[in-house]
């Protein structure tokens, strides 16, 4: 806009001087117009409008300057303006972007991550001095910052933690990492989100493998406990038989046992008058029970 402004001055003296010269006065009312239009094209160059939500570099002869807010602004025509959306972005770490990881153990992963960051305005000179534009800063600078420390938290963690029991853990150290390398540098890092974690075929076979060992090991477990109960049941019972035994053999005497035989034998005489009981000891004689006597 300046080098027309330049250009519409030329023409406007140029004008003059033909129109004074033919003494011309729509050559002189065309001198007057570009003379009007260069100095409006002058204004223009001179004034610069940084939007919502954006931050301006003004960059003069190679120096830079500092940080345009969002207004109006007055500059040189020899500056030029870069400007930064101060609004998140997101960084979707997916598809053909996906974080191969491995983990401690050797097993390999896919993460999925997303990372919301912005550019804090009054980092904007830094910056613009480290990438130089919107793009390169997430390209040069959270892009593979990102990638780099995902890998780096994962390979601390087993796969088991990895893709099932400590994930959440995970995310708050990846997070906590990338805002402590990427907030000195001005850029704003609001929400690091673990998506996804995928393992790979290999490892999958693996995890499969261990799932069906496990429940085999439960199985066999299970048995031996019920194998374990069934013979303290056994056991329990035995012991339980021996003592009634023993208290029953404790408590026969001969005196008791002779007057069992000698009820027993009652009951039997009542069907036939005379009845021997060989209830004596060894050396006694048998006794002879006569049932028609009542």
């Amino acid at each position: 806009m300046f080098v027309i402004a330049i250009l519409l001055v030329i023409a406007a003296v140029v004008l003059f001087f033909v129109g004074r010269a033919n003494d011309s006065k729509g050559l002189k009312f065309g001198a007057l117009g570009a003379v009007l239009a260069g100095v409006f094209s002058l204004i223009v160059s001179m004034t610069y409008v940084i939007s919502a939500y954006e931050v301006g570099v003004p960059v003069a002869f190679g120096k830079v300057g500092s940080p345009m807010t969002s207004g109006m602004h007055v500059k040189s025509p020899f500056t030029d303006v870069t400007t930064f959306s101060t609004r998140p972005v997101d960084l979707n770490l997916s598809d053909k972007d996906v974080v191969e990881v491995r983990s401690s153990q050797g097993g390999v992963m896919y993460a999925e991550v997303t990372v919301k960051w912005a550019v804090v305005p009054s980092k904007s000179v830094e910056l613009y001095k480290l990438a130089g534009s919107e793009d390169a800063i997430q390209q040069r600078l959270v892009y593979p910052d990102s990638r780099e420390i995902v890998r780096n938290v994962f390979a601390r963690y087993t796969s088991e933690q990895g893709y099932a029991s400590d994930r959440e853990k995970i995310n708050a150290e990846i997070g906590a990492l990338i805002k402590e390398r990427l907030v000195p540098r001005g850029i704003d890092v609001t929400t690091v989100n673990l998506r996804n974690v995928k393992p790979s075929d290999s490892l999958q076979g693996q995890i499969d493998r261990k799932i069906q060992q496990q429940q085999s090991t439960e199985r066999a477990l299970e048995a031996a406990r019920t194998a374990k109960a069934e013979s303290d049941r056994r056991r329990i019972e035995a012991e339980g038989i021996a003592r009634a035994n023993k208290i029953l053999n404790d408590s026969l005497t001969d005196k008791v046992l002779m007057n069992q035989c000698i009820d027993a034998f009652k009951e039997a005489a009542a069907k036939n008058p005379i009845y021997t009981v060989p209830c004596a000891n060894g050396g006694s004689a048998p006794v002879i029970v006569d049932g028609s006597k009542r």
